[in-house]
């Protein structure tokens, strides 16, 4: 795996394993920030909506008493570990194969000026390997590219505005690439 790095006025600095950064996205009362341009976006591997957690869980949020309980259920050196492990999973070239036709399929979709980029399209197999990995297989299947496409790939489609005024979302372009491309056939 290759190893992280910052640069920052002009200096590159190693990044320490694991190196990870987690933004967070206010859709509300947005004076001061701006949408990322689209080239940006795709450098976030993920997108995930975490929504409001339920009334118990905010009384004990409010009361400090949920980050009294929270303790690490890993150390670095094991995310290190996992995260080699993950690297190493099997991915069938069909698998890959798979994943190139459906963000080519996303380029080609009327709705969308933006589809998915190569760099979305190895963020794709680097989440499936580690989706895999945590379902305890050694083997990337179609189905686990099924269930990460829009988490990997929603945020990075742009889609036409008058597609969207419409009512098309890029979530509709990744389904439409899911049911017109076949999910091949592997071996486990």
């Amino acid at each position: 795996m290759e190893e992280a790095q910052v640069t920052v006025d002009g200096v590159t600095h190693a990044a320490p394993r694991p190196f990870m950064v987690i933004a967070t996205q206010n859709p509300v009362e947005q004076a001061g920030t701006y949408p990322l341009p689209e080239a940006q976006l795709d450098r976030f591997l993920m997108k995930a909506s975490v929504g409001y957690p339920s009334r118990a869980a905010m009384a004990e949020i409010l009361d400090g008493s949920a980050a009294k309980r929270l303790k690490p259920l890993l150390d670095s050196g094991q995310v290190v570990r996992l995260a080699d492990l993950a690297a190493q999973t099997y991915t069938e070239r069909a698998v890959l194969e798979y994943v190139a036709a459906l963000a080519e399929a996303t380029r080609e979709d009327d709705s969308a000026t933006l589809g998915v980029s190569t760099r979305g399209a190895i963020g794709m197999v680097r989440c499936a390997r580690v989706w895999a990995a945590a379902q305890g297989r050694h083997f990337v299947l179609p189905d686990d590219i099924k269930a990460l496409a829009a988490p990997v790939w929603a945020h990075r489609i742009v889609v036409d505005p008058d597609a969207a005024f419409s009512g098309a979302t890029a979530q509709g372009v990744i389904a439409r690439a899911l049911s017109s491309v076949p999910a091949p056939a592997v071996s486990a």
